[in-house]
């Protein structure tokens, strides 16, 4: 039996007749079905923990977008935007919604973007109690009147246990993900992942912000200090953009998508926020795991037999998470927004050990890598990767990004120039050597290199402050405050000039050999933000 509804809502105007509907429960209430229902246990933290099935993580290849008059001549078309057919689209939608009149279903009304002017209205629609909870932790929560003459503008329809039929469906396989920008609707089927959720949406937002509304969207974490210096960390997985934009002397605006308007401020496009929790300690990062309690949600992770996470364990994926609404966490931006940014980093955990930890960017270097969006695979963590292998992901969000990524490197070279924001690259991988020889950087050194960048102590980019990297051309500081001058230079800790060299230039060639895709359309300035080449 369903717990009562705030109020009745209906859902004819998807197709869906039957009145068995659960309208924006409260996450308590949430919690408590999924327990009922055996879907989830409960962790001695009071956190919920589930399983999501087959899939513990996004599926970039069963990702689509219907290809129409208004994504035909936008979408940047290929193995990453892989178009789908409104036909099709129709077809599978209205399998789905006969699925879903037969179930039970969980609605949320929410909003994305915490600055009014580009807010949102978004319906979510749920198979499963959980992933309605999920909804309520990372989108925007209205209050009671925000909700009395609310209508949505796109609607996310969640069928986890829908399986398609390829041949029959145009999908690949039995999961999908499919945005339809004429009928705004974002169709999941197939995976429990909730991952997939809240990315549908904010690939809609990279669309529409940048296409309709002239602001530049982001996949970054960002933080404010105490005199208003606004932060951005933009990072892919593992490279710690969330555990370093959680802050105990600055307040957070958010982990993980953001817009850069016009008006020169910096907002949130979430309500939560969805962290790796892979290895997490109180000592290491105690904001985040102080935030696991009643209401968060706990992805794929190990209990024992008194409900105690094992955050190290990965039986089951290395891809354990956590969501919790951003009030979890006690020094947060209200509202998410910020001004234009001073510093912004871009984060990558270089399993080859020869980048610095921390260099300068020059801003055609700045929009060269922000294009490649590189970090690094290391042995274990997919299927076959036996050693470091390089990782592109442009604009750090490739799978995200629905344009070309020339077009959002150009939104950001102009808005960096003229808010006259600092650029750096942080390596929080490997030092020493590569991975299995080196070891990782310590957090305490990437953190002291950041506070250092963003209270100015690292001086003015001159030669006597900088030396110019030989291969990557980037300008690493001789000295920090509080971290090991021999740390600062790659080439020094490994102790062999001729293994680092030759590393080094294999990844630069890797770095050209990934660019070569952008060059068509993207300036001969930014090209010359590139590293050398070297043909052994």
């Amino acid at each position: 039996m369903l717990k009562k509804s705030l109020k009745p809502v209906s859902l004819k105007p998807y197709g869906i007749t039957h009145t068995n509907i659960a309208y924006q429960l409260s996450s308590s209430e949430l919690h408590d079905i999924t327990l009922e229902k055996g879907m989830g246990k409960e962790a001695s933290s009071g956190a919920l923990a589930i399983d999501t099935g087959d899939f513990t993580g996004r599926s970039p290849k069963d990702r689509f977008i219907v290809k129409d008059s208004i994504t035909a001549d936008e979408i940047w078309w290929g193995d990453v935007n892989i178009p789908f057919e409104p036909a099709k689209f129709d077809l599978l939608y209205d399998k789905v919604i006969s699925y879903l009149n037969e179930k039970e279903l969980y609605v949320r009304d929410c909003f994305t973007c915490a600055d009014t002017d580009y807010r949102m209205n978004l319906r979510v629609i749920n198979e499963y109690p959980w992933s309605n909870m999920f909804a309520y932790n990372m989108f925007i929560r209205p209050t009671e009147a925000e909700l009395k003459d609310f209508e949505p503008e796109w609607t996310v329809i969640n069928a986890p246990g829908f399986m398609a039929v390829g041949h029959e469906d145009g999908t690949r396989q039995h999961n999908f993900a499919i945005l339809n920008f004429t009928r705004k609707i974002a169709l999941i089927g197939g995976t429990g992942y909730t991952g997939e959720i809240k990315k549908g949406i904010f690939s809609a937002l990279n669309f529409i912000l940048p296409v309709q509304k002239s602001t530049l969207p982001m996949h970054c974490s960002s933080n404010i200090g105490k005199n208003g210096d606004t932060a951005i960390f933009f990072g892919l997985s593992g490279t710690g953009k969330t555990t370093l934009s959680t802050d105990p002397e600055r307040k957070l605006i958010g982990d993980d998508e953001h817009g850069w308007t016009d008006e020169n401020t910096v907002f949130n496009f979430e309500g939560g926020c969805y962290a790796k929790v892979i290895d997490l300690s109180r000592d290491k990062e105690p904001e985040i795991y102080d935030a696991i309690k009643k209401g968060a949600i706990l992805e794929n992770v190990v209990l024992d037999g008194n409900g105690i996470v094992d955050f190290a364990d990965t039986s089951i994926t290395q891809n354990t998470r956590v969501s919790y609404p951003m009030f979890h966490i006690d020094n947060i931006e209200v509202p998410s927004i910020g001004k234009n940014p001073k510093n912004i980093f871009f984060l990558t955990a270089d399993a080859f050990g020869v980048l610095p930890p921390m260099s300068r960017l020059t801003p055609s270097q700045a929009a060269y890598h922000f294009i490649s969006g590189y970090t690094a695979k290391v042995a274990g963590t997919e299927a076959g990767v036996v050693e470091p292998t390089p990782s592109f992901s442009a604009c750090f969000g490739a799978p995200f990004m629905p344009l070309h990524p020339a077009r959002y490197a150009e939104m950001l070279s102009k808005k960096m120039k003229e808010a006259k924001v600092n650029v750096w690259l942080v390596n929080t991988g490997w030092t020493g050597g590569p991975y299995s020889v080196g070891k990782r950087m310590e957090l305490k050194y990437t953190r002291a290199m950041i506070n250092a960048a963003l209270n100015g102590d690292l001086g003015s980019y001159t030669y006597d402050t900088y030396h110019i990297h030989s291969v990557f051309g980037v300008a690493q500081p001789r000295e920090c405050p509080g971290v090991p001058t021999s740390v600062l230079s790659p080439r020094t800790t490994w102790n062999d000039d001729d293994a680092y060299y030759k590393a080094a230039f294999k990844l630069s060639n890797a770095f050209r050999d990934n660019f070569k895709k952008f060059e068509p359309l993207t300036s001969e300035e930014v090209k010359r933000g590139g590293p050398q080449r070297y043909d052994f």
